[in-house]
């Protein structure tokens, strides 16, 4: 009788240890999983024009838009490692003007438009590489949504780290009444890379380090507006 009320006894435990592990389990695998962050910020990042509208053009032939989506691409890498997310206007070599060309540049606002005012982002950052007749000038720039102090204080961080990291960077900002900025109301920045014009800076521009220079100074620039820290 003891032999069998024995076995009983060691059945309810062997029950209640397993209900308990497999709660413990449990309870460590949701732990586990909300521990893992949610995306607290959202960047639209806007890789400047596409397709046909290749922008400026240097004296290698390189386009400003092939080296505005490389710049952006390694801008999205950064930012999600922080999981920021992130939503492209452009992701690929075309515009966003669909088949047929006529009036694509309006078209392609447009739609870029629509994506921002649909990404429930936080900010928008418009990149860009520069050009001018004259090929003294020379400096990447960050440009600043008007009437927006925030969109400042971004410009103004953004440009600071230019100024220590990257060859030829102008001193300040500047105010940019450009449509990318305007079209909704988002903060936002339209950042200048350099000049394609200039051929010492082209001939960093084109060039994978450079760009990665590049892209990490604007993803820092991004990381200070959200007030987060970047450890190694």
């Amino acid at each position: 009788m003891f032999l069998v009320i024995n076995k009983k006894f060691l059945r309810y435990i062997f029950l209640f240890c397993a209900i308990v592990l497999s709660s413990v389990m449990i309870y460590s695998v949701s732990t586990i999983v909300s521990a893992v962050p949610s995306s607290l910020y959202t960047v639209v990042l806007d890789a400047g024009h596409g397709g046909i509208d290749g922008g400026s053009m240097g004296k290698s032939g390189v386009y400003e838009r092939d080296i505005n989506l490389s710049v952006t691409k390694k801008i999205k890498t950064l930012l999600n490692t922080l999981n920021i997310a992130v939503v492209e206007t452009r992701t690929t070599e075309e515009g966003l003007y669909g088949v047929f060309a006529s009036g694509f540049k309006q078209k392609d606002m447009k739609e870029r438009q629509k994506i921002i005012k649909n990404s429930g982002a936080d900010l928008v950052v418009s990149v860009h590489m520069n050009y001018f007749s004259d090929p003294s000038a020379k400096g990447a720039q960050v440009f600043y949504k008007p009437n927006s102090a925030i969109s400042q204080t971004l410009a103004k961080k953004m440009q600071t780290l230019f100024q220590k990291n990257l060859f030829y960077a102008r001193k300040e900002p500047a105010k940019g009444d450009f449509y990318i900025l305007t079209c909704s109301d988002k903060p936002g920045v339209l950042v200048e890379c350099g000049y394609l014009s200039n051929p010492q800076e082209e001939a960093l521009l084109i060039t994978e380090e450079y760009q990665n220079k590049v892209a990490y100074q604007i993803f820092c620039g991004i990381v200070s507006f959200f007030d987060l820290k970047i450890t190694d």
